[in-house]
């Protein structure tokens, strides 16, 4: 059985950012092994994957970039670069490097927002979505625990765990986390989607 797929992204734009949650998941309970990745993934719906699009193209790709999706990211890093301390240039240009496929070479930009300032969760889960695609899972878990030791009710930092401990076959230990999603506020989005996981252990 598997995991509904669940990808909710920040609009990455000028406008605020807001990064819901992670990850989708494989219930491999024969195995217990992590799920592998696939090239052909859907690309995510929202403004930044679009820009990443040509018209005609059929599969997106490092190839079939924009140009004026290459000239935002060069214009981006020329600010980072005029102004290496301003979080919002560094979030932007991390996030498009992430949106294009090119996530190691935005975990550094992340990692340098986080030395101004350690207390961003928004950052943190953008970590925790590159290193789960990596299939990094110890660093995916050591982000979401660190959000955890300042805001130790984070409900999407909970369920992410629990959502790592699934994908790891520790059944138990992800529904420990996602009852506790539950029980901080069952009317949540997350802890909704904590409800429909639990059912699909």
């Amino acid at each position: 059985m598997k995991f509904k797929p669940i990808y909710l992204y920040g609009i990455i734009a000028s406008v605020a950012i807001t990064i819901l949650i992670i990850v989708s998941i494989n219930d491999n309970s024969t195995s217990g092994e992590a799920p592998t990745k696939t090239n052909n993934e859907q690309m995510p719906d929202d403004d930044v994957h679009k820009q990443l699009m040509n018209q005609g193209s059929d599969s997106p790709g490092r190839q079939n970039v924009s140009e004026e999706y290459k000239q935002k990211l060069t214009e981006l890093e020329a600010q980072v670069n005029e102004n290496p301390s301003d979080t919002l240039a560094l979030r932007q240009y991390a996030d498009y490097l992430t949106a294009s496929h090119k996530m190691k070479e935005a975990i550094p930009y992340y990692q340098k927002i986080l030395k101004i300032n350690p207390k961003r969760p928004d950052i943190y889960f953008s970590l925790a979505i590159i290193y789960y695609n990596e299939q990094d899972f110890e660093k995916c878990r050591e982000v979401n625990e660190t959000v955890i030791s300042f805001e130790p009710q984070n409900q999407m930092a909970l369920y992410n765990l629990g959502a790592v401990a699934a994908t790891q076959g520790k059944k138990e230990e992800a529904r420990e986390y996602w009852n506790k999603v539950i029980s901080i506020d069952a009317e949540t989005e997350t802890a909704k989607l904590a409800q429909e996981s639990i059912s699909r252990l």
